[in-house]
C-alpha cells in the first residue's frame, strides 16, 4: 500500500499524472489504496525555497518537482516513475504486452507531442519569444501525432485496452495546453477520434477531481509582445553616466568599513536560497489564474464528504454507506434535494436518457467536491422517468453559485427535503442502494449513475 507526499507547485501538468494515477489506485483496489498528501503550498511547500533547502536536495539532488516521498522514507523522483509507483496493475497492464503497450505510450507523450507542444503553446502564454519558422513546424508535428493517433483511436475508446490507463494519463496530461491553448474547432476537426478520446478521458471522476473542468479552446491563442515583455524579469536600472562615484576616507583604515559591509552582504547572499528559475512550463503552469470557491464563504462542516465517498464507492450499500451517511450527516452544513426531470414525456431510448443525466455530471465542475448525487432512470424505452436525491453543501439549490452549473438545473423539479422525516430516509436509502419499492415513482428501475 502506498501512502506519502507529492511535493510540486500549483497546477503543474506533470505532477497531474501522478495525482489521477492515485485517485484511480485509491478508489478501485482495497488492497491497493494510495493515500497521497499534495504538498504544493507554504508552509508544507514553497518552490524555490523548500526544493533547495539541503534536506530536500539529499533526497531529491536535481531538486526538481514533482517528488514524492513516502511515509516509509521511500523516496522518487521523475513525474512518469511516480506515476507508475503510485499506479495498480489495472493502471500498469496485467500482462507483459500490456505493459509495454503502456510504456510504449507514455514515452510517446514525452518525446513526440511535449517537444512541439511547448513550442507551440509557450509563446501564447507568454513565456517563450515567437519563432514562426519553429511555431509552423510545430504545428506540422503535432498534426503527424494526432493523426497517429486519431488512427488508433478509430476503433478503440482508450489507448491500451478497455479501460484507462496509465498511457491515457499521460498522453492526455501532455495535451492539456495544446486543447486549452490552441486546438481550435477547425484544427482538431480532422481528427474527432483524438477530441472524442480527450473529452472522454478529462470527464472521468477521478481527472475531474484533479483538472477539474478542461475547456476547449474556441479561438487558437496567439503570440502577444506586450505580454511576453511583462513576463521577463525587469532588470535594475544601471546609474547614471554622470552621477560623481562617492568620495572615500582617505587614509589607512578607510577600506575597512567597507569590506566589512561587503563581507556581510555576500554572507547573506550566501545563506539566502537561490531564487529558483522555473523552466517554459513550469512558469506557465504556477501562473495559471486560480478560480474563486463557490463554497468559500461557508462555514466550516463537520461532515466530511470525502470519507463518505470512500465508504460508498469500497464498501457495502446498505450495512455501511448509508448508517455511516446518517450517523456523521451535518445538517447544518449540508442539504439533501429531491430533484426530477420535468420532461418525461421527452424521453426516449433508456441509453439517450442515460446520457442525458451523464452530460449533466460531466458539465457539474468543481461541485464534485461539495456534492453528491444518485440518480435513476425508472422504466423503458418511451416510457421513463429520472430522478433522484443530491446532497449539497449549505442550505440553497447550489448550481446558482456558478454560471457553469446552471446549464441544466432548470430542467428539473427541485424540492428541499427534511433530514428528520422518514420519508427523507426512506428515500436516501432506496436511491443510495438503486433497490426498493419507489412507491413515489411507479416505474420499475433501470439504471443508476452517481455523481461523486
Amino acid at each position: 500500500m502506498a501512502a506519502g507526499t507529492l511535493y510540486t507547485y500549483p497546477e503543474n501538468w506533470r505532477a497531474f499524472k501522478a495525482q489521477i494515477a492515485a485517485q484511480y489506485s485509491g478508489a478501485r483496489l482495497k488492497y491497493h489504496l494510495v493515500f497521497l498528501k499534495v504538498a504544493s503550498s507554504a508552509p508544507a511547500f514553497t518552490f524555490g525555497q523548500t526544493n533547495r533547502t539541503p534536506a530536500f536536495l539529499n533526497n531529491f539532488p536535481l531538486g526538481k518537482v514533482p517528488a514524492f516521498q513516502g511515509d516509509d522514507g521511500f523516496c522518487l523522483f521523475e513525474s512518469n516513475a511516480i506515476a507508475h509507483y503510485l499506479s495498480n496493475e489495472a493502471l500498469r497492464g496485467s500482462s507483459p504486452q500490456t505493459q509495454s503497450q503502456v510504456l510504449q505510450w507514455v514515452s510517446f507523450a514525452d518525446a513526440e507531442i511535449i517537444p512541439p507542444a511547448s513550442t507551440w503553446v509557450f509563446p501564447t502564454l507568454g513565456i517563450m519569444q515567437f519563432n514562426k519558422q519553429a511555431t509552423e513546424q510545430a504545428k506540422e508535428e503535432v498534426k503527424k501525432v494526432l493523426s497517429v493517433l486519431n488512427h488508433h483511436l478509430n476503433t478503440r475508446t482508450f489507448l491500451v485496452g478497455e479501460r484507462v490507463s496509465l498511457a491515457d494519463i499521460s498522453v492526455a496530461c501532455s495535451m492539456i495546453w495544446l486543447f486549452k491553448q490552441v486546438l481550435e474547432p477547425s484544427f482538431r476537426q480532422p481528427f474527432p477520434n483524438v477530441t472524442r478520446w480527450f473529452q472522454t478521458c478529462v470527464n472521468q471522476p477521478q481527472f475531474k477531481t484533479v483538472l477539474g473542468e478542461v475547456k476547449l479552446c474556441d479561438k487558437m491563442a496567439q503570440f502577444d509582445p506586450k505580454k511576453f515583455s511583462d513576463m521577463q524579469p525587469k532588470k535594475d536600472t544601471p546609474p547614471k553616466k554622470d552621477t560623481p562615484p562617492k568620495k572615500e576616507k582617505a587614509g589607512k583604515e578607510a577600506g575597512k568599513p567597507q569590506e566589512k559591509k561587503d563581507k556581510k552582504k555576500k554572507e547573506e547572499k550566501e545563506a539566502a536560497p537561490a531564487e529558483e528559475e522555473m523552466d517554459e512550463c513550469e512558469a506557465a503552469l504556477a501562473s495559471e489564474p486560480k478560480t474563486k470557491d463557490p463554497f468559500a464563504h461557508l462555514p466550516k462542516s463537520a461532515f466530511v464528504m470525502d470519507e463518505f465517498k470512500r465508504k460508498y464507492s469500497n464498501e457495502d450499500t446498505l450495512t455501511v454507506a448509508v448508517p455511516h451517511f446518517w450517523e456523521h450527516f451535518d445538517k447544518e452544513g449540508y442539504s439533501i434535494w429531491y430533484g426530477e426531470y420535468k420532461f418525461p414525456e421527452e424521453l426516449t431510448m433508456t441509453f439517450m436518457s442515460c446520457n442525458l443525466i451523464m452530460g449533466m455530471f460531466q458539465r457539474l465542475d468543481k461541485l464534485r467536491k461539495n456534492g453528491f448525487a444518485s440518480v435513476i432512470l425508472f422504466g423503458g424505452n418511451n416510457d421513463s422517468s429520472i430522478s433522484g436525491i443530491w446532497i449539497f453543501r449549505g442550505q440553497d439549490l447550489a448550481f446558482t453559485l456558478s454560471d457553469d452549473w446552471q446549464i441544466d438545473y432548470e430542467s428539473y423539479a427541485w424540492r428541499k427535503l427534511d433530514p428528520d422525516s422518514d420519508e427523507t430516509k426512506t428515500m436516501v436509502k432506496e436511491y443510495f442502494a438503486w433497490e426498493g419499492e419507489f412507491k413515489h415513482v411507479g416505474k420499475p428501475f433501470s439504471q443508476g449513475k452517481c455523481f461523486k
